[in-house]
């Protein structure tokens, strides 16, 4: 059984390649090749955190996996000067379930969700979009701003954080991973918007981040941080006027707090959904319809995106002779 660090995930999957990978896992789960069951959450509320256990098969030929990822939310962990968020993989051979691999799940979490955006960037974002807002400095942002950048022209990158000192250790780091672009720490929320094409959320906010107004026509939204009914990132007026793609139906309406508080105060129905981003990378729904549509891809996660991503990491672990071999008996 091989096991794998972080670093050993960083060298072998670069975001362009982890975007195809989970672009591929996405059709696979809307075409019926691959089951993920709903997540199984295991709550401590003394810390107010939350573990996930997400089961998931992929079937497709191309890379068939089976395993199982858990992953724990731990937002007091900033105070400690720890990592927000820890996890781990586990894959089994879909042919006979022994062990292959033990994965450090904590960056691929990072990794495979900013990769999820790119894809709903690619495929609903205006091809000419220019300028990106990110919302949030945690664990999740550097990621997103490279899957963006990965899918499209992005020239400038309004940062938007209630501190300023994460803001700048923020653009340090994309600094650090090559970002060679214009990069601001906005004075202001409206300031971001007003130039934004594309909007990126990742915070742990229970109240939405901007209001509906603020937004421009065309804008695309990825919609990352939420993912309990008892939070939203992005107000109930937007959610209402755009068009919505989610990563798994019946998980965004068990768990996305944004669609779930615009459909609980009547402002939309569950059919206000137009479907899932697999099914918009098949070519069987269209991303956008026009060009002014405000576009909101919102995730809750999926375990096939870990799967995607760890099978591909483990291949590159053999042929790039990474990580470390465990015997098993």
């Amino acid at each position: 059984m091989r096991v794998l660090s972080a670093d050993d995930v960083r060298l072998g999957v670069p975001m362009a390649v982890a975007i195809d990978a989970v672009e591929a896992a996405f059709m696979s789960l809307s075409l019926g090749h691959a089951s993920a069951p709903l997540r199984t959450p295991i709550t401590t509320p003394e810390r107010e955190a939350t573990s996930f256990f997400m089961p998931a098969r992929i079937a497709s030929p191309g890379r068939p996996a089976l395993g199982l990822k858990v992953v724990s939310v731990f937002p007091q962990n900033m105070r400690r000067g720890e990592p927000t968020i820890y996890a781990l993989i586990n894959l089994f051979d879909p042919d006979t379930g022994r062990p292959l691999a033990v994965i450090d799940g904590t960056y691929l979490t990072a990794l495979r969700t900013g990769a999820a955006s790119g894809v709903a960037t690619r495929y609903m974002a205006r091809p000419d979009a220019r300028v990106l807002a990110l919302f949030g400095a945690g664990a999740q942002a550097l990621h997103q701003a490279l899957a963006v950048c990965a899918v499209r022209p992005i020239e400038r990158i309004w940062m938007v954080n209630r501190n300023r000192d994460r803001a700048q250790l923020l653009v340090a780091r994309l600094r650090g991973a090559g970002v060679d672009i214009d990069l601001r720490i906005a004075p202001s929320v409206e300031r971001a918007l007003a130039e934004a094409d594309v909007v990126c959320t990742a915070t742990s906010t229970l109240t939405p981040l901007f209001d509906d107004a603020a937004l421009r026509p065309g804008t695309h939204i990825n919609g990352i941080g939420s993912y309990k009914p008892t939070m939203a990132e992005v107000p109930t007026a937007t959610v209402a006027r755009a068009r919505v793609i989610v990563d798994q139906t019946s998980a965004a309406w068990a768990e996305a707090g944004d669609l779930v508080q615009a459909r609980d105060t009547g402002l939309i129905s569950e059919e206000h959904v137009a479907g899932e981003l697999g099914m918009v990378a098949a070519g069987l729904l269209p991303g956008r319809t026009h060009a002014d549509e405000i576009t909101f891809f919102k995730s809750v996660g999926n375990a096939v995106q870990d799967l995607a991503v760890a099978a591909l990491a483990l291949d590159r672990a053999y042929e790039l002779n990474l990580g470390s071999e465990v015997a098993l008996v």
